[in-house]
C-alpha cells in the first residue's frame, strides 16, 4: 500500500472550492480549532482550509491537523483525497500514531474499500480493541458477516478482550446470517460480563439478533428482562412478533407501550421528553400484524394514526403493507384505489401482490391493470406472465391465454436441488 499512496501523493488542491487564507503566523493548534470547528458544519471546508495551509506552510501540520482531514473525507466518502491524506501520514512520520491509523480505517470504509481497511489494520503494530471493531464493522457493513465473525475468533485467539461495541458489531454479524448458534455463543461470552447487561444498545442488538434468527421465544425473553427500554428495544420486539407471524402479541404490546406512553404524559405533565414515541419501522410491524390478522379496520386506523397522531410520513413499506392486508381480505377495487392515490410512485412489489390477490379472487382486469404496469416498470418477469396466464385459464378464457403464450419471451429457469451434508461451516 505504501508504494501505491506514494504514487498517489500530491498536496490537496481543489480548482472549485475558494482558497481560504491564513495569518502567516498562525499557531498550529489555533489552526486545527478552525479545522475543527469547520468539520462540524462543512467538512469539505476543512480539506480546503487544509490544501491552502498545505500548499503554504507544510511544517504547521501535526497529527491534528491530519485527524480533522481524514475524518472529513470520511464524511463525504472522498476516496482521492483520504489516500493523499493517508500518504501525508506516511511522509511526515505519524504512522504510529493508532487514533490516525483507526481513523484511516474509517475513512476506507466509509469509501466501500474493505480489502484497503483490512491492509491498514495488518499495518498497525499494537492493535487494542478499537482496530479489531473497525476492522469487524468493516466486513459487516460491507455485507460480508462470515468474514465478520472469523475476525471476532481471531481477536478472541489473540486475547483482545471484546467491549460492548465490538459484541454489539458481531451480533450484527450473526443476525445478517440467521446464525443462532455463533449468536448464542456470544451471548454467553456477553452473560460473563454483568455489568453488560446495562448496557442498552448491547442489549437491543442482542434481541434483534435472536428476532433475525428466528428464535422468538428467546427475544421476548430477554425483552422481558430488560428494565430500562428505548424505542429501539419496543420496535424490534413488535417486528418480530409480526415477522413470526404473532400478529395478537405484536398488537398487544404496541397497545402497552401507548398505555406506558399514557402514563407518563400524565405524571410528566404533557411532557414529551419521557414519551418512547413509535417510529415508522414499528408501524410497518404494526401494519403487518394488521395484515396477516386480518383486522382491516383496525390496520387502517393506525395508518390514519401513524399520519395524524404522530406525524409520520408513509413510506413504500407502509402502503405495500396496507395494500397486501386489504388484497388478502379481498378487497381488491379498495387496494387499487389506495394505489392509484399513493404520493409515491408504487413499486413492484405492490403491484405484483395485487397480481397474485387477483389471480386468488378471480378478478381478471385488476390482473391485468397490474401485468401492464409491471411491464412498464420493466421489472417483469416470467412468474408474472405465468401468473396472467394461470388466472385467464381459471376464467375459461383460452384465447386470452394462448395469445400471452405467445407474448412470453422469457421462461423459467431450470430448478435444482442441493442437499448439504454435515455442519456448515463459515
Amino acid at each position: 500500500m505504501k508504494r501505491f499512496l506514494h504514487k498517489v501523493a500530491k498536496h490537496f488542491t481543489s480548482a472549485t472550492q475558494p482558497q481560504i487564507h491564513f495569518h502567516r503566523h498562525l499557531k498550529p493548534a489555533r489552526f486545527n480549532l478552525t479545522l475543527k470547528s469547520y468539520l462540524k458544519s462543512n467538512p469539505i471546508k476543512t480539506i480546503s482550509l487544509f490544501s491552502d495551509l498545505l500548499r503554504k506552510k507544510i511544517s504547521a501540520v501535526d497529527s491534528y491537523s491530519l485527524l480533522y482531514v481524514i475524518k472529513a473525507c470520511t464524511k463525504k466518502s472522498m476516496a482521492i483525497e483520504g489516500k493523499q491524506a493517508h500518504s501525508l501520514l506516511i511522509k511526515l512520520g505519524y504512522e504510529p500514531n493508532i487514533f490516525l491509523q483507526t481513523s484511516l480505517m474509517d475513512m476506507y470504509d466509509a469509501t466501500a474499500n474493505v480489502a484497503d481497511v483490512h491492509q491498514v489494520f495488518d499495518e498497525i503494530p499494537n492493535k487494542n480493541v478499537v482496530c479489531w471493531t473497525s476492522l469487524i464493522s468493516s466486513y459487516v457493513q460491507n455485507q460480508k458477516p462470515n468474514r465478520a465473525i472469523e475476525i471476532f475468533r481471531k481477536m478472541q485467539m489473540d486475547d483482545v478482550e471484546p467491549d460492548q461495541v465490538t459484541f454489539t458489531v458481531a451480533l450484527s454479524a450473526c443476525a445478517d446470517l440467521g446464525a443462532l448458534d455463533k449468536g448464542e455463543w456470544i451471548h454467553d461470552l456477553i452473560s460473563r460480563k454483568p455489568e453488560f447487561s446495562e448496557d442498552l444498545c448491547l442489549m437491543n442488538a442482542l434481541l434483534n439478533m435472536y428476532v433475525k434468527c428466528g428464535d422468538i421465544r428467546k427475544a421476548k425473553l430477554l425483552f422481558d428482562s430488560v428494565k430500562i427500554k428505548d424505542v429501539r428495544t419496543w420496535t424490534c420486539m413488535i417486528v418480530g412478533h409480526a415477522l413470526h407471524g404473532q400478529a395478537e402479541e405484536a398488537l398487544r404490546l404496541f397497545s402497552a407501550l401507548e398505555a406506558e406512553n399514557k402514563s407518563r404524559s400524565s405524571k410528566s405533565r404533557g411532557t414529551k421528553n419521557q414519551l418512547l414515541v413509535p417510529n415508522d419501522v414499528m408501524f410497518i410491524g404494526v401494519l403487518m400484524a394488521c395484515s396477516h390478522a386480518g383486522m382491516v379496520e383496525e390496520g387502517k386506523r393506525y395508518f390514519r394514526s401513524m399520519i395524524e397522531e404522530y406525524g409520520l410520513k408513509p413510506r413504500l413499506s407502509h402502503f405495500g403493507c396496507l395494500v397486501d392486508m386489504l388484497c388478502r381480505c379481498g378487497l381488491l377495487n379498495e387496494a387499487y384505489s389506495i394505489i392509484l392515490a399513493m404520493p409515491i410512485q408504487p413499486n413492484a412489489v405492490i403491484w405484483r401482490t395485487l397480481l397474485g390477490a387477483s389471480g386468488v379472487h378471480g378478478n381478471v382486469e385488476l390482473a391485468a391493470v397490474a401485468r401492464s404496469k409491471l411491464g412498464k416498470l420493466e421489472v417483469s418477469v416470467v412468474g408474472d406472465d405465468v401468473a396472467l396466464s394461470n388466472i385467464y385459464a381459471a376464467k375459461g378464457m383460452w384465447e386470452e391465454k394462448v395469445m400471452l403464450r405467445h407474448e412470453m419471451r422469457q421462461r423459467r429457469t431450470p430448478g435444482c436441488s442441493s442437499v448439504g451434508v454435515g455442519k456448515l461451516h463459515s
